[in-house]
């Protein structure tokens, strides 16, 4: 095999490899496109959403006290090792507040539920597809996107900025155990290095990520569903992928937001 035969091969594979980037993205958008324009087109399903929003948020609630809690701990723990050579362990609570609100509470609890509600969303509707109940729905003239989309998209938008609060809260809790408990930092002074440093902007950029982060899980996990195919290897498939690509879109607008938020602060 030449050389020159070799640079063909892999210009082909990177076409391929570009061009379905570029249909997935678009594919992506369109299906957020129809979800927006769905959004406030009769019939509003609201027992819908209020099933998906007890599926998505007040189950997922457990799983993100315990995270944040003990994401809490740790960083109190670990903030104390250098706090307690410089005498500051009263900073630690102005550090882990502005930790948790601007950062890891959205961040956080959008991995928990793009992990455990985006596979499942991906997974019910993946099962739809390849036993053709979508199908059948678009027989009966249900919109797909209508019916099985907008449901949960309104449920993830209203409860992942709740959870990121719950979150914040929890988090907090953890971080004051460990400041008051153990560094042996008063009460009084605890609570007014965690609520001093705290600005109204900093609470409102982190549930401006948990909603980006509600549009990208939503909105992967329900493209993954409708267009999963090949029984149910292909929906396990699917159910993998949303997950990984939920991940690497939440870590990417994460990225995006912080640095804009930065410029503009």
């Amino acid at each position: 095999m030449t050389l020159i035969s070799l640079f063909r091969g892999a210009v082909a594979i990177a076409k391929h490899k570009i061009s379905e980037f570029f249909l997935y993205i678009g594919g992506l958008t369109s299906l957020l496109a129809k979800t927006l324009l769905y959004m406030f087109a009769p019939p509003i399903r609201k027992w819908q959403i209020l099933e998906q929003m007890q599926r998505i948020g007040v189950a997922s609630f457990p799983i993100v006290l315990l995270i944040s809690l003990f994401t809490g701990i740790v960083m109190a723990l670990q903030g104390a090792y250098q706090m307690q050579k410089m005498s500051a362990e009263m900073y630690i609570a102005s550090l882990v507040a502005l930790s948790l609100t601007r950062e890891l509470g959205p961040v956080l609890t959008a991995l928990i539920v793009a992990g455990r509600c985006g596979a499942a969303i991906t997974a019910e509707l993946g099962t739809m597809r390849v036993t053709e109940q979508i199908e059948a729905l678009e027989t009966l003239s249900a919109n797909p996107v209508q019916y099985l989309v907008v449901p949960r998209f309104f449920a993830l938008i209203i409860m992942l900025p709740l959870l990121t609060i719950c979150a914040d809260f929890f988090g907090m809790v953890g971080g004051y155990l460990i400041g008051v408990g153990k560094l042996s930092i008063t009460h009084s002074v605890y609570m007014k290095m965690t609520l001093d440093p705290l600005a109204v902007k900093d609470v409102v950029t982190g549930l401006i990520k948990s909603v980006s982060f509600a549009v990208v899980i939503c909105t992967i996990a329900c493209y993954e569903g409708l267009n999963s195919e090949g029984g149910a290897e292909g929906v396990g498939m699917a159910t993998t992928s949303s997950v990984v690509r939920s991940f690497i879109l939440i870590i990417v607008a994460d990225c995006f937001f912080t640095a804009l938020f930065y410029f503009i602060r």
